[in-house]
């Protein structure tokens, strides 16, 4: 098989995903885990229920899919190299709040919450395979800038919570919440500028944002 067609093949396994998750979002947002099956879900999205099979051959596997997806751009980047707390919490707050600002993470959490008195296991889903890995490249970068000197942290989960934290309190919660809340880019990057100076006045070394080599 030529490598053009094989190209061709997996653009359109791509999009055919791509129509299962928003068809299977929609679904559960509507119905419930429980109520929505498979089969409707191929209806929905417009694939043959042998191609969702082949794909995805349970619901659970569908969520966890749902799961990456809505946190795929946090686990593609790189963090930002040590030496510099202010740069590099401004480029981690930024992707954090674009992250956060995505519909279908607003759908994923909503699923959760209502979901959690019957299927746990979707919570457990969205927090080990979905928070919890970014928490950690969040966490791996401030302890790399201690590790650097530029910052002391004896508590480096607690710094990480504080930082995230500060963003989505404002950019994320209030929107899962309340109908029609918008927050402009302008106060977002406020936001996330706060935050990051909140976090270098408190732990940076040398100044905020500044290197032991400055």
């Amino acid at each position: 098989m030529s490598k053009v067609v094989t190209t061709y093949h997996q653009r359109i396994a791509q999009e055919k995903r791509a129509l299962i998750l928003t068809a299977a979002t929609a679904l559960f947002l509507e119905l419930g885990y429980d109520r929505t099956s498979l089969a409707r879900i191929a209806e929905r999205s417009g694939v043959s229920r042998a191609t969702l099979f082949k794909q995805f051959p349970s619901k659970a596997a569908l969520f966890d899919a749902m799961v990456t997806e809505s946190w795929s751009t946090a686990a593609e980047e790189e963090a930002p190299p040590a030496g510099n707390i202010v740069d590099g919490l401004t480029t981690i707050g930024r992707r954090y709040a674009e992250l956060l600002g995505r519909s279908q993470m607003t759908d994923l959490f909503r699923i959760v919450i209502a979901e959690l008195p019957r299927f746990p296991e979707l919570a457990n889903a969205q927090f080990s395979q979905g928070k919890m890995p970014y928490f950690e490249s969040v966490r791996g970068y401030l302890l790399a800038e201690h590790e650097a000197g530029t910052v002391r942290i004896e508590d480096v989960d607690l710094a990480a919570t504080q930082f995230l934290g500060m963003i989505s309190n404002y950019v994320f919660w209030p929107a899962l919440l309340v109908p029609g809340w918008e927050v402009s880019a302008e106060r977002v990057a406020q936001v996330v500028d706060e935050a990051v100076r909140t976090i270098a006045a408190r732990y940076a070394t040398t100044g905020p944002g500044r290197s032991t080599n400055d």
